[in-house]
């Protein structure tokens, strides 16, 4: 049988390809023209989070601070990418979320299996005047020119979609995709940045973790990856499987609190903790938590060997992202 060796957790936030001097810019955004909420999940504005930032935020976004944290990052996500390498899997499957990439309010699955044979990763394609600033965060997900297709273990893929299909997940599943704009960025992340050398097959799974209101709960991440995992224990063949949380943690507005509490519960393997995380937390960029919920679920049998957190503060409003990096084995 098949057997889940390792499991990651891994930001893929614009930040992690824009240089410390680029991230005022994206503070501009979250000023001007960001939806924001507070840490309790309630719609706010970006005045209203300047009146609760931390004491010390001044000190947390000067440029110094800003350059050491993204290096941290690069080493991290460098860290990932060799374990992951490291491995020697045959495939990678991958929890991610779609952003209005491939699935709109015309059809917004909360679950979602893929297993055609490939899946496309294509240029990025944005406005003439989009800033330069924007264009470079934005690349990170994307082929550099033309379109190149990534193989899909689609014989595993299908085994998943039935093992949950047998065990009370009725998933949506898709073998192509419908869209210009190729594999979301959750995905593409993974490709562009983290297999670098050698590309693994990946199985990729796609949760609603943004849209209300058929967004996955917490309870029911941390069962699905349970499935997943007894999925790949019951899969006839000798693979070496991982499994892959992409996104997260906190964002826009930086909740360390949170974050903290949610890698130790990752670490203390505290399912309990990990399945009752208040739903009004799990909004916005938050919601990508849930993708470490899953993959947390089907790491049972494994342990956290290594993680980096990292406050990627980038205005005096305390927005910015908390960058998460976890790998059990």
């Amino acid at each position: 049988m098949a057997k889940l060796v390792l499991a990651v957790g891994t930001s893929h936030s614009p930040l992690l390809a824009s240089p410390p001097e680029d991230y005022p810019k994206h503070a501009e955004i979250d000023a001007k023209g960001r939806k924001l909420l507070d840490k309790n999940g309630r719609p706010c504005t970006y005045g209203d989070l300047l009146s609760t930032a931390p004491a010390d935020i001044a000190s947390q976004i000067e440029k110094p601070v800003l350059e050491q944290r993204a290096a941290q990052c690069n080493a991290a996500i460098a860290r990932v990418a060799q374990s992951i390498a490291d491995a020697r899997l045959d495939t990678l499957i991958v929890i991610g979320d779609d952003q209005n990439e491939q699935f709109f309010d015309d059809n917004m699955p909360s679950i979602l299996v893929y297993w055609g044979e490939t899946i496309e990763n294509r240029e990025l394609q944005m406005p003439a005047d989009a800033p330069a600033f924007w264009r470079k965060a934005r690349s990170q997900y994307h082929e550099a020119a033309g379109a190149k297709e990534y193989p899909v273990d689609a014989v595993l893929g299908l085994h998943i979609i039935q093992h949950l299909m047998g065990n009370d997940f009725e998933v949506s599943h898709s073998r192509r995709l419908a869209k210009e704009h190729g594999e979301g960025h959750a995905f593409g992340f993974v490709h562009r940045r983290l297999m670098p050398d050698k590309i693994t097959p990946i199985v990729p799974v796609a949760l609603n973790t943004y849209f209300p209101p058929n967004q996955p709960r917490p309870k029911r991440c941390y069962r699905l990856g349970q499935e997943i995992a007894q999925a790949v224990a019951r899969f006839p063949s000798d693979a070496r499987v991982g499994i892959l949380a992409s996104g997260g943690l906190s964002h826009f507005t930086v909740d360390e609190a949170l974050d903290r509490a949610f890698l130790a519960a990752c670490t203390k393997k505290d399912a309990a903790w990990l399945a009752s995380v208040p739903v009004e937390k799990l909004n916005s960029g938050n919601s990508e938590m849930r993708n470490w919920i899953t993959t947390a679920g089907a790491a049972e049998a494994l342990n956290v060997t290594w993680s980096e957190y990292v406050t990627c503060y980038r205005s005096l409003a305390g927005t910015g992202c908390g960058m998460g990096f976890v790998v059990w084995q």
